[in-house]
C-alpha cells in the first residue's frame, strides 16, 4: 500500500528541466557542499548559504558584535533571535525564488521514495530535512512553511520536529562544537554523525508510532 501511494505521488509530479537545476544548486547551497570546494572550483565557495549570510562585525576593539557580552535572561535571548533574522529572512527569499523554477516539485519527486518509508513524509520535507542536518533555525522556518502552505499535515509536522530537535544540526554540531573532543573520542567523526542520525530516525518513528495508534483510535471512537 505504501509503495502504490508513492508511485502515485510520483507519477503526479512533472519536473521541468529548470526545476532539476533549481535542485542541484538549493542541495549544494544548505548543505555546505559549497564550503568545502577547492583548487580550480574554490570560487563556488562564495554560493554556500552560510557564507552569504555572512557575519555580524565588531564595534570598535571589543571584539563584540551588536549582542555585545555578558548578556543574560530573557533580554539576552531576544538578541540572540534577532541575530538569527537575517539569515532566515535571506534563506525564504532563495526559496520563493528557486520554488518560482519549480524546485519544490523536484524536491517531492526526489525525497518521496525516501522519507515516506523512512519517517512517513512527503518528498516536499526534503530541503528541510537536508538543511535539518546542518543547522535548526533555518530547517524550522521551511517547516512552518511547508505547514502553512498545507504541503504537510499537523501529524507530519509533529513527526518532522521529532526528528529535527532530538540531537538537531548533527553536522554542524559535530565539526563545530565538538570538535574539541574528537582527539579522545573512541571512533571517527562519520560513525558517530551516522549514529545520532540513526537515533533521530528511531526517535521520530517511535513518535510515528504513537501519531498512528492516536488517529486509530480517535477513528474508533468517531465510528
Amino acid at each position: 500500500m505504501a509503495v502504490e501511494t508513492v508511485q502515485n505521488e510520483k507519477e503526479k509530479i512533472k519536473v521541468s528541466p529548470q526545476g532539476w537545476l533549481a535542485l542541484v544548486i538549493m542541495l549544494c547551497m544548505f548543505s555546505g557542499f559549497f564550503a568545502n570546494m577547492e583548487g580550480p572550483l574554490q570560487f563556488l565557495r562564495v554560493l554556500d548559504l552560510n557564507t552569504l549570510i555572512g557575519s555580524f562585525g565588531t564595534i570598535g576593539d571589543t571584539g563584540a558584535n551588536f549582542m555585545g557580552s555578558g548578556g543574560a535572561g530573557a533580554r539576552d535571548g531576544f538578541m540572540f533571535a534577532l541575530s538569527l533574522a537575517p539569515g532566515c529572512i535571506f534563506s525564504m527569499g532563495l526559496i520563493e525564488v528557486f520554488s518560482k523554477m519549480g524546485v519544490m516539485e523536484a524536491f517531492q519527486k526526489v525525497f518521496t521514495p525516501i522519507l515516506r518509508p523512512l519517517l512517513g513524509l512527503p518528498g516536499s520535507c526534503g530541503l528541510a530535512f537536508v538543511n535539518s542536518l546542518n543547522g535548526s533555525d533555518i530547517a524550522a522556518v521551511l517547516t512552518k512553511e511547508l505547514y502553512d502552505n498545507g504541503q504537510i499535515t499537523d501529524d507530519e509536522r509533529t513527526i518532522f520536529v521529532s526528528f529535527m530537535y532530538p540531537g538537531s544540526a548533527p553536522i554542524g554540531n559535530m565539526i563545530s562544537t565538538q570538535a574539541a573532543v574528537l582527539p579522545i573520542a573512541v571512533t571517527a567523526m562519520g560513525p558517530m554523525i551516522l549514529l545520532v542520525i540513526f537515533c533521530k530516525l528511531v526517535g521520530a518513528n517511535i513518535v510515528r508510532l504513537i501519531v498512528m495508534r492516536g488517529k486509530k483510535k480517535n477513528a474508533e471512537v468517531a465510528k
